[in-house]
């Protein structure tokens, strides 16, 4: 029988329910949680033919101490990473990997997978020594994550890097030493991310597999970022440069507008606003010190803005004598 583990909070176990390859044996459902989400649990489960008993919260307090479970919890196959196989494929211009090295903290790793997933990445590649595994808080803090984007788990990272360099992947690796920064390096085409340990950053033979080092600029006294959060930063920055080039055409006509420096958002059936007029010339002290925009009504030509929460209200700009 295979080995079986807990997860618990409802975006894991519904994402269990809906995309993974093999379904849970029994889920607990809290009898204090009766809400559109606790019902959606119990459809699927009916329609996946799984198990399902609703128990008091404490026995879930009891199954699984320490894991903010949300009231459910399901017991599901302990999850095998996907085989290296999955990387050795030939590189496509859309192949995006995530590496981390050495990621320890649970929190950390399924906060990863969770903006990995959310980034449309190819596959994330763990060390087998040096990361934490699959727990349930793991599993919890991905959000779904964990069932829904393959993870790897490789022997030798620094060969890993290297075959995949074979198979045409640009390597890029997060080095907050780099004078690069992450804005000035080509993220299209098949392109490896490299984070780095907490606190440690990447290991010698992983910052030597790599093409080029990055830093993410940092314009505050902080020195560096929670490994999450800068795996998101650079996973976003990817993703912005692989979209499509060219602003929408109403954006266009608005930049182009002699009388609008940028793209003015307006709501549905509204008109943009006139530009700022400029000061008048006065000799008087207060004129000089005041500069009134209105916006009417009747300027607008607008019927959904009649609410006075809507308004642009006069404003007094002050400035200095």
């Amino acid at each position: 029988m295979a080995r079986t583990t807990l997860i618990g909070g409802f975006h894991a176990v519904l994402a269990v329910l809906e995309d993974a390859h093999d379904k849970p044996f029994e889920i607990l459902l809290a009898d204090s949680r009766d809400d559109a989400r606790a019902r959606q649990v119990r459809a699927l489960a009916q329609t996946r033919d799984v198990r399902l008993r609703v128990v008091a919260r404490s026995e879930l307090d009891i199954k699984a101490p320490g894991l903010r479970h949300q009231g459910v919890l399901a017991y599901v196959a302990e999850k095998a990473f996907d085989a290296e196989d999955l990387l050795y494929r030939a590189a496509e211009p859309h192949h995006l990997l995530l590496v981390l090295d050495g990621v320890q903290d649970p929190h950390n790793l399924g906060a990863c997978l969770r903006t990995a997933e959310a980034a449309g990445v190819t596959a994330v590649v763990l060390p087998k020594d040096r990361s934490t595994g699959l727990t349930a808080v793991v599993r919890k803090a991905a959000a779904g994550a964990a069932e829904r984007v393959p993870l790897v788990a490789v022997t030798n990272l620094a060969r890993t890097l290297t075959r995949l360099k074979e198979l045409g992947y640009w390597i890029t690796g997060l080095d907050g030493e780099s004078k690069d920064t992450l804005y000035d390096v080509d993220l299209t085409g098949p392109t490896v991310l490299v984070m780095g340990a907490e606190g440690e950053g990447m290991r010698r033979l992983t910052r030597e597999g790599c093409d080029r080092l990055v830093r993410i600029p940092m314009q505050g006294k902080i020195e560096s970022l929670n490994v999450s959060v800068a795996a998101a930063v650079c996973l976003y920055e990817a993703v912005r440069q692989r979209r499509p080039t060219g602003a929408p055409a109403r954006l266009q006509q608005v930049a182009d507008s002699p009388n609008i420096r940028a793209p003015v958002p307006t709501r549905r059936g509204c008109q943009p606003l006139a530009p700022r007029p400029a000061l008048a010339a006065s000799g008087s002290r207060t004129k000089d010190r005041v500069a009134a925009v209105s916006c009417v009504h009747k300027e607008m030509q607008c019927d959904t803005m009649k609410s006075s929460s809507w308004c642009i209200r006069t404003r007094v700009n002050r400035f200095r004598p």
